[in-house]
């Protein structure tokens, strides 16, 4: 396999797989391309792990014995901010659905190729560096770093978003796409550039992962989801976050 070289050799990732070959070998290609690697075979103990161990971000198998990756994305998204790729070897829509809305930011459909794991891996690590950057630019006063609409308050540095002056609980996936929103209010975003802007990769015309998010956002941000006032649908265009409401 041809080696791509990556910026940062401290980013730590967990692997959670039960396939104890398939899972070295992950290891083994990912470590050649400098990340540091650790893996998790069995789903009961991958929770108090990924509490300790606080990795930069988690490829979690969907399949796993003692408890599966839908409850382990489920309980530890309160304690963990990093970002979770999910595996399935599924092709039902549904599990890609569940695992997003139990809080995972990708999945990737078994079998995987490394070439395109480590390609999901670096998108989400570089937007882990860029928001990083961001926040560093807007506390030099660079980027404006709050945005308010009426009552609702998102703020990037500090990864929180308030209603009413109570704080909206979001995922780290959630967080990025609401403020990729608000700071392009009043201005038609298309899917294609939502996905290349959160993913780091193409859009393939058939994800489900935007609509998904964006249906989970509006209750939490005092949006109708029948009739949204906040974020609205532009049929055969994506989404637009509206400045007034």
């Amino acid at each position: 396999m041809d080696r791509v070289e990556l910026t940062n050799e401290s980013w730590r990732i967990l692997i959670v797989e039960d396939d104890e070959r398939l899972a070295e070998l992950t290891r083994e290609y990912l470590e050649s391309n400098g990340l540091a690697v650790s893996v998790e075979t069995h789903g009961s103990p991958a929770v108090e792990r990924i509490r300790t161990e606080q990795p930069d971000l988690v490829v979690l198998d969907l399949m796993l014995p003692g408890e599966d990756g839908l409850s382990i994305c489920r309980r530890v998204r309160p304690f963990y901010s990093g970002s979770i790729i999910m595996l399935t070897a599924r092709t039902d829509d549904l599990d890609q659905v569940l695992g997003l809305e139990m809080g995972a930011d990708d999945y990737i459909s078994k079998p995987v190729k490394p070439r395109v794991l480590l390609a999901r891996i670096r998108a989400m690590l570089r937007r882990i560096t860029e928001n990083a950057q961001k926040n560093a630019d807007e506390a030099n006063g660079e980027e404006p770093s709050r945005l308010q609409f009426n009552d609702l308050v998102v703020d990037r540095s500090m990864r929180e978003a308030w209603l009413s002056e109570q704080s909206i609980d979001l995922t780290s996936a959630e967080f990025d796409l609401l403020w990729l929103l608000v700071s392009n209010a009043g201005r038609v975003l298309s899917r294609e550039e939502i996905f290349t802007a959160l993913r780091g990769i193409e859009y393939d015309g058939q994800d489900r992962s935007i609509d998904v998010r964006v249906s989970r956002i509006r209750p939490k941000i005092g949006d109708d989801p029948v009739h949204p006032r906040r974020i609205k649908t532009v049929r055969s265009k994506g989404y637009l976050f509206v400045k007034e409401t």
